[in-house]
């Protein structure tokens, strides 16, 4: 996943996958959707972030589920 912050258009771009888009579907009037052939999200933008998305708060944390030992 790469996400990336224009400032000069106030855009956000979430890559999720690197497959070819076929398809942009509007989700809202500012958000978006780039599907691959088989209807899955390649990307998705976001524009007018600051207001969307509240941009200036980005955070990012990743979970590790801990790991069950079987006896």
């Amino acid at each position: 996943m790469e996400i990336k912050y224009f400032s000069d258009t106030d855009t956000v771009l979430v890559n999720f996958t690197d497959k070819e888009v076929v398809k942009t579907q509007d989700l809202s009037e500012n958000v978006l959707l780039d599907l691959d052939k088989n209807g899955n999200i390649v990307s998705m933008t976001i524009e007018h972030a600051r207001r969307q998305a509240n941009i200036d708060n980005f955070s990012f944390q990743q979970i590790h589920s801990p790991v069950v030992q079987m006896d």
